[in-house]
């Protein structure tokens, strides 16, 4: 089966006001519908303005994002009511339960009363919430967060998911059920595009990785050829061979 692009970048540069440099530096890739794309880098690569960029947030300085649904041309406006973006940030109300942040988040997507209730339902339970449902997020723990933070991106069912450190911050218990759930989301038909600073968690979780590094892309394959490529053992030995070991936090 030939795969279809749900979204073609090219030569995308980005540069904020009052900036000397481009943020991002004529970046150009494909990622197909159904994959799970990871855009890895050190920090300040420029890995959160892409996918701010791809989601419509922010805007480009330049070149262009083209977004296509079953091989067809769409807007971004047709293509955002697809998408679901869940931030590093929480995006939630910290004083209402589950049910009423998904409720709340629901109505904005326009969904019926009765679509809300079934999809709250069945979220709850495929995340482990269902037990507090009804308790104030403000009460839970880091992972239960996180998993709350993810059932409010995917209550409309979006086909495309943009993942901003998704498991950040949270016990192991809490990354493997997350790190599943998600597959069984992309075995279901969901395109996934994914960045994290875990390095081997990237590695067991996608199929297709593009590399930046200060603005530009580096690298962009399916993991297996970029591993064989460059003759690196893992993602990890691959990352730093292509981005080096100097510190980055101070970026």
């Amino acid at each position: 089966m030939i795969s279809q692009a749900c979204i073609q970048i090219n030569n995308l540069t980005k540069r904020y006001f009052a900036s000397k440099e481009d943020s991002l530096k004529q970046v150009s890739l494909n990622i197909n519908a159904g994959e799970k794309f990871g855009i890895l880098g050190p920090n300040g690569a420029g890995k959160t303005t892409l996918i701010s960029i791809l989601c419509g947030i922010i805007q480009s300085t330049g070149g262009s994002v083209k977004y296509f649904e079953q091989g067809k041309e769409v807007s971004l406006k047709t293509f955002r009511k697809k998408t679901g973006f869940v931030p590093q940030e929480y995006a939630f109300y910290q004083e209402l339960t589950p049910n009423q942040n998904l409720e709340y988040f629901g109505a904005l997507y326009n969904l019926s009363k009765k679509e809300i209730n079934s999809r709250t339902e069945k979220l709850l339970s495929l995340l482990g919430l269902s037990k507090v449902s009804d308790k104030k997020v403000q009460t839970f723990s880091g992972g239960m967060k996180r998993r709350i933070n993810l059932a409010i991106g995917i209550i409309h069912k979006p086909t495309i998911l943009f993942l901003d450190e998704p498991t950040v911050g949270v016990d192991v218990q809490s990354k493997n059920a997350i790190i599943g759930f998600l597959n069984e989301l992309n075995k279901e038909g969901t395109t996934i595009i994914y960045t994290s600073h875990h390095i081997s968690e990237a590695e067991e979780f996608c199929n297709y990785i593009a590399l930046l590094d200060h603005g530009k892309l580096i690298a962009c394959d399916s993991l297996t050829n970029l591993l064989n490529l460059h003759e690196s053992s893992g993602l990890k030995s691959l990352f730093i061979n292509l981005t080096g070991e100097d510190y980055r936090d101070n970026v």
